[in-house]
């Protein structure tokens, strides 16, 4: 159970706690209450928060002003009273306590299963170590690789550094932050909100509800100078192979330097932390090379054209129009001398007004000085945002819409975003005829408003409902022919992301690669994080881990690493020198996985998403919700493996 710690030389006046109070969201000041004061005569009616005004997430609840005053009053009391008693730790919170509050606070019926997965996020349980200290005795053979020096690489060595496990980081790029570092477009910026998308050890002041680019890799430079993380790694180094020897029980992976120069290491863990959406991916059309002006792709956007007026009157074309190049074009429609987007499908957008607005000093005062506030919030957020759509991605097998939805609620989903889109874009019947989807929400990635659809309005914007052809020396041609003319080319054309641990070769036990073992873009793993005849080898962000439904994916990662630590933890209890999943295990879970997907939205055959192979096999994304995924990785099941003993042992 966290703490607030007290500063009782700068005690807050009560005018200085109801001003901070003031701008508090009251569903969360409710269970803080609640919380501190154990006082449950709060949960009545007259408190309980409603949604049946049309309102969303929001500070008020729905309720009205006086019930709203009538709640911070008492919570300025209820802090008033914990500074007079000394700031004493938080009161314990239970399952059951959380699972009431949760349900009570949130305006609508949360499922009581939800419970021990909230109250793991109320009570910081993550916050704690997984692994205890490595005895003496196996401190040189259990030792480990990391591949990968992003979220889930830091957050892995950061456990093991903790337990005194020997390992290494390798990390292409020169700095931390895996797709943020490379990621640095104008706009670029994340699609959950702050305090979901963090990493739950490590507290922040975000400035906006949702952070945006250089505010996130700042947090995480942050997180790796507080944990010294940048002493495990080995920065401009990249695997280009690795090989497991049972022999050994030893991984040897092959790596070469900025320079050139390769090395071969060996560690009996090897942790994959690559990610999924690292590697571009350019189309391979006729002319890239011919083009005169800068062409590149959305991750590797130029430095001299952040530099002021680098953009100044340009003709830029975006290729593209999912996440990354919603994210551009408003950022630099204004600047541009014009700007065409080229669009092969639309998207739907979602309305959200918190996408550019400020926290505020008094929101930090509340996460850093109330008990339990940041926490109650960060539940709050995860049940909005995570889970609660997952009900509605299930195919209706009676529905009889073919295309546009796949069930009643969905359908609502689509009339309520096709109303959204048709206020924003006015009178241009043009524009909502070509921004309308033919698939059914959720089927892609949904995406918020950051001024899109007003950008389309702006007289030096074009959308071009086609794909490209072919590049020219001067711009582009579009699928039906027609030439344009550009100084400026942006391929905002997505990643690899059914290719895992591309382009490493990855050889295990049996003498196969991932690609023989799995196919080039048909990858499978048990959990997404382990597979038959790769002993020893965790892959964090494996396949179907992603998050289609909505969700913070450091959420995800944070219970990879655990379960990766409650491997190795089982290692070294037991003794064990390989610990390999079974391969009936794992066929029986992807099994499951195929035959959930196909009753979901993202095998719906009228559209294509980066979720699916070539083949129409759902690679990429979950099919659980989030609260499932976390049940499944709270602890590993030993008998889910194959085990050997420890074979090198320190004398």
């Amino acid at each position: 159970m966290t703490s607030v710690p007290l500063d009782t030389a700068n005690r807050p006046s009560t005018d200085e706690i109801a001003t901070a109070v003031a701008a508090g969201n009251i569903p969360t000041l409710l269970a803080v209450l609640v919380e501190m004061t154990g006082d449950r005569r709060w949960l009545i009616d007259r408190y309980r928060p409603t949604r049946s005004r049309g309102m969303d997430d929001n500070a008020t609840g729905g309720l009205p002003a006086d019930v709203q005053d009538e709640i911070r009053r008492a919570v300025v009391d209820a802090l008033e009273d914990w500074y007079d008693r000394g700031a004493p730790p938080r009161r314990p919170v239970d399952d059951e306590l959380v699972a009431t509050l949760m349900n009570f606070t949130a305006g609508e019926d949360v499922p009581a299963e939800f419970g021990p997965m909230m109250a793991e996020i109320v009570r910081g349980d993550l916050r704690e170590k997984h692994l205890q200290r490595v005895p003496d005795e196996l401190s040189t053979a259990i030792t480990a690789l990391v591949i990968g020096a992003g979220v889930a690489g830091m957050l892995i060595s950061t456990q093991l550094a903790e337990a005194g496990i020997e390992h290494t980081v390798l990390e292409k790029n020169d700095e931390v932050g895996g797709s943020w570092y490379e990621n640095h477009y104008p706009g670029a910026g994340v699609d959950t909100p702050s305090y979901l998308y963090s990493i739950s050890s490590f507290d922040h002041d975000w400035s906006t509800h949702f952070g945006k680019r250089d505010e996130v890799q700042g947090y995480l430079q942050a997180f790796a100078d507080h944990h010294r993380v940048r002493d495990r790694i080995r920065f401009g180094t990249e695997v280009v192979s690795a090989a497991y020897d049972p022999a050994t029980q030893h991984w040897n992976v092959h790596v070469r330097d900025r320079d050139g120069r390769e090395h071969t290491l060996t560690s009996r863990i090897l942790i994959s932390a690559v990610g999924i959406l690292n590697r571009p991916k350019l189309p391979d059309l006729p002319g890239m090379d011919t083009f005169t002006g800068p062409l590149f792709h959305s991750a590797a956007w130029p430095e001299h054209l952040d530099e002021p007026g680098a953009l100044t009157g340009k003709r830029v074309a975006i290729v593209g129009s999912g996440a990354s190049a919603m994210q551009i074009g408003p950022a630099i429609a204004d600047e541009v001398g014009s700007l065409t987007v080229f669009q092969r499908s639309p998207q739907w957008i979602a309305p959200n007004d918190d996408y550019f607005a400020p926290v505020g000093d008094r929101v930090h005062w509340l996460m850093n000085n109330v008990p339990g506030y940041r926490e109650w919030y960060r539940a709050r957020l995860s049940w909005i945002f995570n889970d609660k759509v997952h009900p509605t991605l299930q195919i209706d097998p009676d529905w009889p819409e073919p295309t546009a939805s796949i069930n009643a609620v969905n359908h609502g989903h689509r009339e309520f975003y096709l109303r959204y889109m048709r206020s924003e874009l006015g009178d241009r019947e043009d524009l909502i005829e070509l921004s309308t989807p033919d698939y059914p929400p959720f089927g892609k990635r949904m995406l918020l408003d950051n001024g899109w659809f007003r950008m389309l309005r702006r007289p030096n914007v074009s959308l071009v409902p086609r794909g490209v052809r072919e590049v020219t020396p001067t711009g582009l041609i579009d699928s039906d022919g027609t030439a344009h003319e550009f100084d400026i080319i942006v391929f905002a054309t997505g990643f690899h992301s059914d290719r895992y641990l591309y382009p490493m070769d990855i050889v295990g036990r049996s003498g196969k690669t991932t690609v023989e073992a799995w196919g080039d873009h048909d990858a499978y793993a048990y959990l997404g994080i382990t597979a038959p005849d790769f002993p020893n080898l965790f892959i964090l962000t494996g396949p179907n881990t992603a998050l289609g439904h909505g969700g913070s994916f450091i959420s995800i990662l944070e219970y990879q690493v655990r379960y990766v630590c409650d491997a190795i933890r089982q290692m070294i209890d037991h003794r064990l020198g390989a610990l390999e999943v079974r391969r009936d295990v794992t066929d029986a879970y992807n099994e499951a996985v195929d035959a959930q997907h196909a009753r979901m939205v993202w095998t719906h055959p009228a559209m294509t998403n980066w979720y699916r192979n070539d083949d129409g096999r759902v690679v990429a994304v979950l099919p659980w919700r989030i609260v499932d995924y976390w049940s499944r990785t709270r602890r590993l099941d030993l008998s889910d493996f194959h085990t050997e003993p420890l074979t090198t042992v320190k004398a």
